[in-house]
């Protein structure tokens, strides 16, 4: 005897109970919100890390901060520029002060206090991975949530299930058959919403760490600079 296995999901979604279909919509706004998330952090980190090495090819190669600093302005996504401003307007020497006397002012180089170099460029790089981690934890919170949601539908249909079959004339298949299929379906969709949303997290916050490492990274090369151990 031949079975028939196929599912048709547009007529099980239908037949779905009003409070199924709830389930599934607040599962369906999750689900598109994270994978928006998602695409958008896939980008932004894609174009972070091209310029982040472009960035330390930069900083290899020029003798002066102030090379360095013209050289990238055109890097407007990853952090490691905006931490490197931060110390080099601490390590280079101020603007020339007219005097009031008129005459042309002078540069003055002031000595530089390593411990507040050290403060200004962690607040910056503090600042600047906060930015890349928005929205990070709302794929957290989908991730921990929805299946949380799916659950709560698969309870519903098995009271919806036991009910039908406690009014049912006879204990059939039939009568808790559509219960079970609610269950089912607001399960599924769960595990659709949280799935992708536990991967990229995941991927997310090893590559911002990773982004952390570079931060620390310059964080040392410019504390060098400053104790006279560079340029």
């Amino acid at each position: 005897m031949f079975i028939q296995t196929d599912i048709d999901l547009l007529n099980l979604l239908r037949d779905t109970s009003p409070v199924a279909k709830a389930v599934l919509v607040v599962l369906a706004i999750f689900s598109i919100w994270s994978w928006e998330v998602i695409l958008s952090k896939v980008l932004l980190l894609r174009k972070v890390a091209r310029e982040s090495e472009t960035f330390w090819k930069i900083f290899r190669k020029a003798q002066r901060l102030s090379e360095i600093s013209t050289a990238c302005e055109t890097l407007r996504f990853t952090p490691l520029v905006a931490v490197f401003n931060s110390g080099a307007e601490v390590l280079e020497p101020r603007e020339p002060r007219e005097p009031r006397g008129g005459g042309g002012g002078t540069a003055v180089k002031t000595a530089v206090s390593v411990p507040m170099l050290q403060r200004v460029m962690q607040r910056t790089a503090a600042a600047q991975l906060t930015i890349i981690e928005n929205r990070l934890t709302f794929l957290a919170t989908t991730a921990s949530v929805t299946p949380f949601i799916g659950l709560f539908g698969t309870v519903w249909g098995v009271l919806t299930s036991f009910r039908g079959l406690a009014t049912a004339s006879a204990a059939t298949l039939r009568a808790v058959a559509p219960g079970i299929a609610d269950s089912l379906v607001a399960t599924a969709f769960g595990l659709f919403a949280a799935i992708p949303a536990v991967i990229f997290y995941n991927q997310f916050v090893h590559r911002i760490r990773n982004i952390g490492g570079q931060l620390d990274d310059l964080q040392t090369e410019m504390l060098g600079i400053a104790e006279g151990n560079d340029l």
